[in-house]
């Protein structure tokens, strides 16, 4: 069983999209991003850096005491080596899976979360910031574009962590200002998951989770106000 702690953003998706491929027994915990539930000391214990998504494993491959995984990568990588599955088992095939993965996570999750924030949420729209951050997810759309131009199906050939990691990224392509006719083969990719049975089913549940917006006034001074007080 998995413990998954949970809020509905392209993070927490990732998750759900991974553990109802899979197929493994889970719970979730919501974690309402926008009440601070993210600052409560039982849940710091998991998560340190205040974040979701995180889960805890009852039953780790070793036998031994429950793991506390945090950071969305790391659980894609952690719950891919425990099933061997989503993850290629060659290492060529494995390395390209990890490439685009950590790429996820130090390109298009952090670019396109500034392009949320400078373009929905900021308090006063700075021109410069909305334009930086709009053509640099644009630039990273063109990137996977083109890999996935050579006819793949998949960014690392079958079906991945890579693939579940970058999807919830370009579902709020519009909110991004980002035309997906600009980018065919992207937009064959991101069809093909979003028909995926266990897509439909981790994007369903999560409007049973979350019923309103999770960024209003009030909340924004929770979600954009932290700096190094909020961890002490």
């Amino acid at each position: 069983m998995i413990d998954l702690y949970y809020w509905t953003t392209p993070n927490g998706h990732k998750i759900t999209m991974f553990l109802e491929e899979a197929q493994l027994p889970y719970e979730i915990f919501p974690i309402n991003i926008s009440k601070g539930e993210q600052f409560a000391p039982e849940f710091l214990k998991i998560a340190p850096n205040n974040r979701i998504p995180a889960i805890v494993d009852q039953s780790p491959i070793d036998g031994g005491e429950p793991i506390a995984v945090f950071e969305s990568g790391a659980i894609l990588l952690y719950l891919a080596d425990k099933l061997k599955q989503f993850v290629p088992q060659d290492l060529r095939g494995r390395n390209v899976a990890l490439e685009w993965l950590f790429w996820q996570m130090g390109g298009l999750g952090p670019m396109a979360g500034q392009n949320h924030h400078f373009v929905q949420y900021a308090p006063e729209k700075i021109q410069y910031a909305m334009d930086r951050y709009i053509k640099e997810t644009a630039r990273l759309y063109g990137v996977l574009n083109k890999h996935l131009a050579d006819g793949r199906e998949y960014i690392a050939g079958e079906y991945s962590i890579a693939d579940m990691a970058c999807y919830p990224w370009v579902v709020p392509h519009e909110r991004q200002q980002q035309k997906m006719t600009d980018f065919p083969f992207l937009t064959s990719w991101f069809e093909r998951i979003q028909n995926r049975p266990a897509t439909i089913k981790a994007y369903a549940l999560a409007a049973t989770i979350n019923t309103a917006p999770t960024v209003n006034e009030e909340s924004k001074k929770l979600l954009f106000g932290q700096d190094a007080k909020t961890v002490k």
